[in-house]
């Protein structure tokens, strides 16, 4: 009876899984891509999940032939395995297999890495929109400076065109994630990092902040919406029209409120207060950092090379 329960309480957890998971009618976000980084991501995961999913499978059986072959009824009492000192094939294949599925993992990953920094190559044609993200406690601040609009917690896009998400932070550093378009990037204070998203066609989709920042980060999401270009630009002319000035004491006001506020709209950005050109980038500390270790290993001009 006891050797039976562990197979019985197995059998039930599996059928109780299956009967919940049954009951989920929406799709899981990052398995639903709606743009090209999502699906390269997309792609990539199921490689991934496939290639390990058939390492596990070997693996198990390889272990239970081994347990049901060798079990210790089915020796004699008085049975001595052979001494094996060393076998070269042996050692070399199952050295070898780890070392090619790293290699056959690494590849795609990297190659996928670098695909999803630049514009989709279906997409070369389009001129991207730039939209400035600013992260603060808790919400986000959506600045359209070609547009000259700003939005709180919520960001219009057109579909069928790459968005250059420029990212920074006025306070705790937070994580810019739209599930269904791509991955994520995080925001950072006096640094700006870029995020290349596009939708394929228009849909409403939930941000999200991806990095724990505090007490509001759990409630910390925004609206998406993937419009028609020429939906976007009427979205743009009515903005342009009705919403208020943005004022420097409203954007301070809404920076220094820690809490979660509705959604806002503005005409005008507060970038010209908050120049982003200003900000240090990310890539120019890259570059700066590599110029001076450059620097500091060829450049021995100060240096007494006489000795003593």
């Amino acid at each position: 009876m006891l050797r039976k329960l562990p197979w019985k309480l197995v059998l039930l957890l599996s059928l109780t899984s299956l009967f919940l998971l049954g009951g989920c009618d929406t799709k899981i976000a990052v398995l639903d891509p709606q743009g090209p980084m999502a699906r390269e991501q997309y792609h990539l995961i199921v490689y991934s999940s496939i290639l390990m999913a058939f390492v596990f499978v070997v693996v198990l059986g390889l272990y239970l032939y081994m347990v049901i072959k060798y079990r210790a009824s089915r020796l004699p009492a008085d049975y001595k395995p052979p001494q094996i000192h060393g076998h070269k094939v042996l050692e070399t294949v199952w050295t070898a297999i780890p070392v090619l599925i790293i290699i056959a993992i690494a590849i795609p990953t990297v190659k996928a890495n670098y695909s999803v920094e630049e514009t989709p190559k279906s997409m070369k044609n389009e001129k991207p929109l730039t939209v400035y993200v600013t992260s603060s406690e808790w919400k986000w601040i959506f600045s359209y400076p070609e547009q000259g609009i700003e939005t709180v917690n919520y960001v219009n896009i057109p579909a069928g065109r790459p968005i250059n998400f420029e990212l920074t932070s006025s306070g705790t550093m937070a994580s810019f994630w739209i599930p269904e378009l791509g991955g994520q990037k995080y925001t950072m204070p006096n640094m700006t990092m870029r995020l290349i998203l596009a939708a394929d066609h228009p849909g409403e989709y939930t941000g999200r902040n991806a990095n724990f920042n505090g007490e509001g980060f759990a409630k910390m999401d925004f609206d998406v919406l993937a419009q028609t270009p020429k939906d976007f630009n009427a979205w743009v002319k009515e903005v342009k029209s009705r919403a208020p000035q943005m004022k420097k004491s409203d954007y301070e006001k809404l920076i220094k409120k820690e809490g979660l506020v509705g959604r806002q709209t503005y005409t005008g950005t507060h970038l010209k207060w908050d120049k982003p050109d200003e900000q240090k980038s990310y890539y120019e500390e890259s570059e700066k950092g590599e110029k001076q270790n450059h620097h500091h290993h060829h450049d021995m001009s100060g240096m007494d090379m006489g000795g003593k």
